[in-house]
């Protein structure tokens, strides 16, 4: 299950990259550029991330079948691509779900389907899989709470580089001579850098919450099959 999710979640990625390339041959843009911004999009970086976390855990699970726990940095590496794709299922669902797109109203039947196959996937499937795994999957290893700072370093990382790279790359459209993937992260908008901040502000927040219900469910999960494992240790000695 683990390594057809990763799959499938390349497969999105892969998709979204032949609608960049149809878009910006279309509109006569810098190739280079548009894919360096694509591939620095948080919805991507984590789907890779997480792609590449689920892979690492099937392994190892491949080649330890007598194991009950997968290790620490396993554990750790799966929470934290986790958090930031369940944010991004929540806000992409709850804020940017039917925004229209003036780019995409010219794609041809093809790319209107690749577009919309890599946005469900990366947007809803993912999300919901990582969610399943969370809540499901076995063998999945308890964090101590002091895993929590690391949980947070992988999206304050993205923040301050699209936060530098923003002044540095201009927009493919020609529009600006700065480009940040998310308009509320742009601190030439209306709010200035003191929206920027209070947004930032709040994301981190929302990062903080989720991994600290990340490693919650983890503890609950791991204390319980150690309890089903006592008591059914103990029928077998006085069965």
């Amino acid at each position: 299950m683990r390594l057809a999710a990763a799959g499938m979640g390349v497969s999105a990625v892969a998709a979204g990259y032949i609608v960049n390339v149809d878009r910006a041959t279309r509109q006569g843009q810098s190739l280079a550029l548009v894919l360096a911004n694509y591939f620095s999009m948080f919805t991507i970086v984590s789907t890779l991330l997480s792609a590449g976390a689920l892979v690492a855990a099937a392994t190892w699970a491949r080649m330890h079948p007598e194991r009950t726990r997968e290790p620490l940095g396993i554990a750790v590496a799966l929470a934290a691509t986790t958090g930031p794709v369940l944010l991004l299922g929540v806000v992409y669902n709850v804020l940017l779900r039917g925004v229209p797109s003036e780019v995409a109203a010219a794609d041809s039947a093809g790319i209107a389907m690749l577009d919309t196959y890599a946005v469900e996937v990366l947007h809803v499937i993912i999300p919901l899989y990582l969610l399943a795994d969370l809540l499901f999957a076995g063998r999945r290893r308890g964090l101590p709470w002091w895993s929590l700072p690391v949980l947070t370093v992988y999206p304050l990382s993205w923040l301050l580089y699209t936060m530098v790279r923003g002044e540095l790359v201009v927009d493919p459209s020609g529009a600006a001579a700065w480009w940040y993937p998310y308009p509320f992260l742009d601190p030439h908008g209306a709010g200035g850098w003191g929206s920027v901040l209070i947004y930032m502000a709040g994301i981190f927040a929302a990062f903080v919450a989720i991994g600290a219900g990340i490693i919650a469910i983890g503890r609950f999960r791991e204390r319980r099959a150690m309890r089903h494992e006592t008591v059914v240790e103990a029928g077998v000695l006085h069965g």
